[in-house]
């Protein structure tokens, strides 16, 4: 099975892009499972489901959605075997930005909205920086120079990365990213598989369901703001 993450930021493009994906691949006779991550609610399975393929949904609710999907991975993983998938597509919820949903041995993508702001990919960060490839959308809404300069600093802060610009309205480029895809890797098992960036550590006392502002209800992992440091005038 090709196992296939996509990570990104909300209203990004990321359902529009793998629905024309996977339509130019239901011709190939390949069984294809999607899962979706969401935080609160999600009607994205809707729109998979015209696609008439295996669909799941999560809510991670009160966690983060990218420690969801890393404590649900293996459970997704066997989901799709027992539908005998050839290729199980992930969609995330991007949240802090802080760490990347990504796996070693996946294909991994990050979805990146060009007309957001010429700063969106560092403040992105592992997300954009571990990814295997980077679909840029939206780039119809610019001109040319802008998605070259845009493009230029993707590559600044990953090297490494694939870029593709793609059209979420009617597929374009969608092609090029379903090549990767195909001749991606095949996993047999995620036993000893590993994420390619941690976690955040964020184990205090708001992850436990306080409320109440001041010191004295913090425990936990606790970190203050250096005014030495990050006062400007």
């Amino acid at each position: 099975m090709k196992i296939i993450i996509f990570a990104g930021a909300p209203a990004s493009g990321k359902t529009s892009v793998i629905y024309h994906i996977i339509e130019q691949m239901l011709n190939e006779s390949q069984q294809i499972c999607i899962a979706k991550l969401d935080c609160l609610s999600s009607n994205e399975h809707q729109i998979y489901e015209k696609l008439n393929i295996p669909v799941v949904v999560g809510l991670s609710k009160d966690l983060c959605p990218d420690h969801y999907l890393a404590i649900n991975l293996l459970e997704i993983y066997d989901w799709a075997k027992d539908h005998n998938s050839d290729y199980l597509f992930i969609e995330t919820a991007g949240l802090c930005n802080r760490c990347a949903p990504f796996l070693e041995s996946a294909l991994n993508l990050c979805v990146i909205d060009c007309v957001s702001s010429i700063k969106s990919p560092e403040k992105l960060g592992p997300m954009v920086s571990t990814a295997d490839v980077i679909v840029v959308t939206k780039g119809d809404m610019i001109s040319q120079a802008e998605r070259e300069v845009f493009n230029y600093h993707v590559k600044s802060i990953n090297n490494q990365a694939v870029i593709i610009e793609a059209n979420g309205l009617n597929g374009l480029g969608c092609h090029r990213i379903r090549y990767l895809i195909v001749n991606s890797n095949d996993l047999t098992t995620l036993e000893g598989e590993k994420l390619v960036y941690s976690m955040p550590k964020a184990i205090c006392s708001y992850c436990v369901g306080e409320t109440r502002i001041g010191q004295q209800y913090q425990q936990g992992m606790i970190s203050l703001i250096d005014f030495n440091e990050h006062e400007s005038i």
